[in-house]
Formats: C-alpha cells, sequence, structure tokens
C-alpha cells in the first residue's frame, strides 16, 4: 500500500514534453540552417564526430531527471505492516431525497444544497462510525455502501443532484427498504437510517415501512429541509432562473416542507424529527444520540508504518543530471564502431 503527499508536483511532468518539443523544434532549425551552408557530405567532413544519436540520448536523460524529480516531490509512501485495527462505532445511513422539489429555495442556497451541508457536518462530527448514503427520489439509489471512508463519502454527496434518478417523486418508502439492506450484521442493534427530505411523500407506506425497519432493529431519525410555507421550484439553465415548474393547470408549483409525515416516519421506528434549518443544532442533536447509543465493535485491516520513499527518486533525479551534464554529443570510440543509423555511411 502506498500513498502521495503532495500530488499536485505531478505538474513538474508537464516540462517533459515542453524540453521534447524544444529539442525537435531545436534539431529542425539546425538541419534547415546547415543545409543553407552546406550539402551533407561537406558537413560530415566538417563535423565528423557529430552524433544524433547522443544527442537523442541526453534528452532522454533529462526527461528521466524531471521525471524522478517530480516523483521525489510528490514524497510517495509504502506501509510496510498490515494491521488489525479494532473500532468502536455506529452504523449510519443517509437517506438524501434528491427529487425535484428539493430545487424549492425556502432555505438558503436550496433544500438539496442544506441537505449536503447537514450531512457533511454530521460526517465531519463522527469519530469511527460508519456511513453509507442512498439517494432517492420516485425510486431509491445506492449511492456509497457503509464505509469508514469519509473523504469518499463527502465526494459522492457532492455529487448527488436532481437529475440523478430519472423517475421523479419522493418515495422515501423506497429508501427505508433499501437501507434494511446496508446493515450487514442481524444481530447488531445500533443501526441508525437518517432521512433528509421535505417531507413530500406521495406513497402511503412509508410509516408501514418504517415500523417494520424497527423490527430489525433500525431507529430512523428525520432531518426536515424547507419552510412550511413553502416556496416554487426554480427552473434554470446556466444559474439562471427562467420560469418556475407549473402543473397541468398552468398554476406554478408551491412545494412545502411537510413536518407531519417525517415525524410520523421517526415515531414509527423509535427516532425523533429535526427541523434541518440551523445546521448547529441538528449536530448537536445528532451526536447527542449517538453518544447514548451502544457502539459495535468491528475489526478493519489497515496498512502502517508509512516511510517515505522520495530520497531514492531524488537520488536518481541528480545521477540523470550528473550523466547528462558530463554526456556529451560528439561520437565516443565505442559508439563509432557500434555504427548506429549507419551514421558512418
Amino acid at each position: 500500500m502506498y500513498q502521495l503527499d503532495e500530488k499536485i508536483w505531478f505538474w513538474v511532468l508537464a516540462i517533459i514534453p515542453v524540453i521534447i518539443l524544444s529539442f525537435l523544434v531545436l534539431q529542425f532549425w539546425k538541419h534547415r540552417t546547415q543545409r543553407k551552408f552546406a550539402d551533407k557530405e561537406l558537413l560530415k567532413k566538417l563535423s565528423p564526430n557529430a552524433s544524433v544519436f547522443k544527442s537523442v540520448l541526453k534528452i532522454t536523460i533529462l526527461s528521466l531527471a524531471f521525471a524522478s524529480l517530480a516523483i521525489a516531490l510528490v514524497n510517495p509512501k509504502i506501509g510496510t505492516k498490515l494491521e488489525t485495527v479494532k473500532r468502536e462505532g455506529v452504523d449510519i445511513v443517509f437517506a438524501v431525497d434528491v427529487s425535484k422539489s428539493m430545487l424549492a429555495e425556502d432555505i438558503a442556497p436550496n433544500r438539496l444544497e442544506k441537505s449536503k451541508q447537514l450531512v457533511t457536518q454530521i460526517i465531519n462530527n463522527l469519530a469511527s462510525d460508519r456511513v453509507g448514503i442512498i439517494a432517492y427520489a420516485g425510486k431509491a439509489f445506492p449511492q456509497l455502501p457503509i464505509t469508514t471512508d469519509y473523504a469518499s463519502a463527502k465526494m459522492f454527496l457532492q455529487s448527488m443532484n436532481t437529475d440523478m434518478l430519472s423517475s421523479q417523486g419522493t418515495a422515501i418508502n423506497e429508501a427505508i427498504k433499501l437501507a434494511t439492506t446496508y446493515f450487514d450484521d442481524e444481530e447488531q442493534t445500533n443501526r441508525i437510517l437518517i432521512i433528509i427530505s421535505d417531507g413530500e411523500d406521495h406513497s402511503e407506506e412509508a410509516a408501514a415501512v418504517a415500523e417494520e425497519a424497527k423490527e430489525a432493529g433500525i431507529r430512523i431519525f428525520t432531518i426536515g429541509v424547507g419552510d412550511v410555507q413553502g416556496g416554487p421550484i426554480p427552473e434554470k439553465r446556466n444559474g439562471i432562473v427562467l420560469n418556475y415548474k407549473k402543473d397541468n393547470q398552468g398554476e406554478t408549483v408551491i412545494t412545502r416542507l411537510d413536518e407531519e409525515t417525517l415525524k410520523n416516519i421517526a415515531a414509527q421506528a423509535n427516532g425523533v424529527y429535526i427541523n434541518g434549518k440551523n445546521t448547529n443544532d441538528v449536530v448537536k442533536t445528532i451526536k447527542d444520540i449517538l453518544n447514548g447509543m451502544d457502539k459495535k465493535e468491528f475489526e478493519t485491516k489497515e496498512y502502517a508504518d508509512f516511510k517515505d520513499q522520495f530520497q531514492w527518486f531524488l537520488a536518481l533525479a541528480l545521477f540523470f543530471l550528473l550523466l547528462d551534464i558530463f554526456l556529451l554529443e560528439r561520437k565516443t570510440a565505442w559508439l563509432k564502431k557500434l555504427n548506429l543509423f549507419n551514421e558512418n555511411l
């Protein structure tokens, strides 16, 4: 297993094509200028030791020097030992509503972006808990399986949008059903599903499915995003509002936060409803809930004792640079005998 410390230094590799291009332009210019000065046979007599091979070799060595230097600056590290680490935590699945109603801007910047902020801040305050992510609208889609890789979780979270699922609607029951497949330990009691939504559920099954989830040992907490007064759903292009979503009668659709649905779902699954308007309050409430729960112990294997390897590549870069300095562009005796590229003909 390896790690790369400073990946930005890979940009040093961009120097290599510049060197090669400059070399080719220089060779073209030299060849064109020499042809104006004298013919090919006379040039051979005037410069008998000129070697194209040595020039190419020098450029190759210089390129290798910069490649080695780039890798040295990145500072690769190699894990020398595989350790089994024991952790205690809770398994948390986030189900994020990505239906079109989540584009409403009755809560800044809009409901979906607010949902992402809430989940990100909750993850930032976790210690050794495992997380999974589900996206849902008319259907539910597994976005990220249970993992301790918080960086990946936040990356997948930020990529979520209202166009990722073709079927529209807000089928919370589908999200709950999918969440039950995320937990891999049947005896586990500390299972949590956090639903982030405006609560506009277009099915009647959510409460019944929530009760089934409770019987499977899953507690459901719901976070409502939006305003009970509601707001229109903007239709944008390149960030500019062109219109607002309308119904079949041509009236502007007003979408409202349905707290009653979310409260009912949470109550059926031994959870609580939290209004998502204040991020700090949401994070504190979830944190207090997790601190009061029993923790499950699980094992993960991780590489440890990462050691720097930059010194080898730095030494290699210095070697190539010194070799390039002392390597002459004219033919050497042994190279002349090999007659590479038929240069003596």
